[in-house]
């Protein structure tokens, strides 16, 4: 009977040791252990953003929108509150700027906060950073409508412009006919003149400048008139307000079309039978399906690391830099092991300060990274590779930054030059600290690591 009853505890002891395991795995795959920090942005429009939409830090995974405030007024401005994984803060600076971005055309929209320069201090905990409005349709097809409406009114200034310069030319020319009659007929002073013996030479010199410069005239208004001919028969101004009736026509078919639109989008997205909207119902879907997807998640993680199961996915490979922390890459078989192919470079050779502050490669520091790709062979390419950036920094979150920075720098270049899947290309700041077992306590550059499946 004890026998049986010490069995019985013993079944207890471990099933609760397994229980308290399973909230500690589930709440870390939440990263709900985890240490954050809250910053904050303003928007007039959210653009789909809503609460629990994703947090991206320059391109990875770093958060989720906690909070949003509804202002009071129409002048007011939605004050969205933002989750961000405190491994990630070094990035954020005072000058950060938050955008609305989409997956794809049609995808989930998502908050980016774009990393801010070296100089620029790291924004500390419940700051508010700048955001940068969305560019929606209708801003767009109003501002063509205003091109459209500013080119119809040039139009018509010009023709008027033109209308005015042919009557003043031809004002001109009557006048210099009447002239031209009255020296002929003998009337006025000028008239007389042309009688004196003394001044005929002169006179007649004159008349035949003057006859010249009218003949000029009258080809000058013979082309004018044809250049109006010309205008008057092609219908040139007729067909200026033919097209620019056409343009205001397919205008307001356009403002049709897109009140049509608006009303069929009030329609769908208006409550049901039951009173409730279709946004509720698609945030309803939402929700579940994120609650199914987080439930099939936490069932696949506790398979990875079952005792029947985790053979099988360590043999596979499983491991994504995005959810790796730099401790737990530190500490991974497959990224920290000896067997692993490695370069060391230091950052003295490969980087240098460019003429706006951050860093930049250096011709002999692409020389040395061509030559660790080629150390490698050509087996390389069909291998995924890491590259792990090193900074001795001062403080750790600059120490960070620039860890990160660098390991950016080499991955564009090498993605840029040699023929590797770019999906198959990761960086890893690890600020100073190289796992343990390689023969390095601490270092300042990059790492390539080819990581080979065991």
């Amino acid at each position: 009977m004890s026998r049986r009853y010490l069995g019985v505890g013993i079944f207890i002891i471990v099933g609760l040791v397994l229980f308290a395991l399973g909230i500690f795995l589930v709440g870390s795959r939440h990263e709900a252990f985890s240490r954050h920090v809250l910053l904050y942005t303003e928007f007039t429009d959210l653009d789909g953003i809503a609460k629990g939409s994703k947090v991206q830090v320059s391109g990875m995974d770093a958060g989720q929108v906690t909070r949003i405030e509804v202002p009071r007024s129409p002048s007011g401005h939605f004050r969205v509150q933002m989750k961000v994984d405190e491994q990630l803060h070094g990035l954020v600076r005072t000058d950060s700027v938050v955008t609305v971005d989409t997956e794809g055309v049609v995808g989930n929209t998502f908050l980016t906060i774009h990393s801010g320069s070296l100089n620029a201090a790291i924004a500390q905990a419940g700051s508010v950073l700048q955001s940068k409005p969305p560019v929606t349709m209708s801003d767009l097809l109003s501002h063509g409508l205003g091109i459209m409406n500013d080119a119809d009114a040039t139009i018509k200034q010009v023709g008027g412009k033109l209308n005015v310069a042919l009557d003043g030319i031809n004002g001109a020319v009557g006048n210099v006919n009447d002239l031209l009659l009255g020296l002929k007929e003998g009337r006025g002073p000028a008239g007389m003149i042309l009688r004196d013996e003394k001044m005929a030479d002169q006179v007649r010199e004159t008349m035949s400048n003057v006859q010249s410069t009218t003949s000029n005239l009258n080809q000058a208004s013979g082309r004018v008139n044809v250049l109006v001919a010309n205008i008057q028969q092609r219908d040139l101004p007729q067909k200026l307000d033919d097209t620019m009736t056409r343009i205001r026509s397919a205008s307001t078919r356009a403002d049709e079309t897109i009140q049509k639109v608006q009303q069929s989008l009030a329609q769908a997205l208006g409550p049901d039978a039951n009173g409730v909207t279709a946004g509720q119902n698609v945030s309803e879907a939402l929700a579940n399906a994120n609650v199914a997807t987080g439930n099939m998640a936490e069932d696949t993680e506790a398979l990875k690391h079952n005792f029947f199961f985790k053979g099988f996915f360590n043999h596979r490979g499983y491991y994504t830099l995005a959810s790796l922390s730099p401790e737990e890459y530190r500490h991974t078989k497959l990224f920290g092991s000896t067997q692993s192919p490695r370069v060391w470079l230091q950052a003295d050779t490969l980087f240098r300060h460019g003429p706006h502050g951050p860093e930049e490669l250096t011709p002999n520091g692409k020389h040395a990274i061509d030559a660790a790709v080629a150390s490698f062979g050509n087996p390389i390419f069909t291998h995924p590779i890491v590259i792990e950036g090193y900074s001795d920094a001062a403080t750790p979150a600059d120490a960070l930054s620039w860890s990160y920075a660098r390991a950016q720098l080499v991955r564009n270049y090498v993605d840029a030059r040699y023929p590797f899947t770019t999906k198959n290309i990761g960086v890893m700041p690890l600020s100073a600290t190289p796992p343990p077992g390689l023969g390095h306590d601490g270092w300042s550059g990059i790492c390539i690591v080819v990581a080979e499946k065991k």
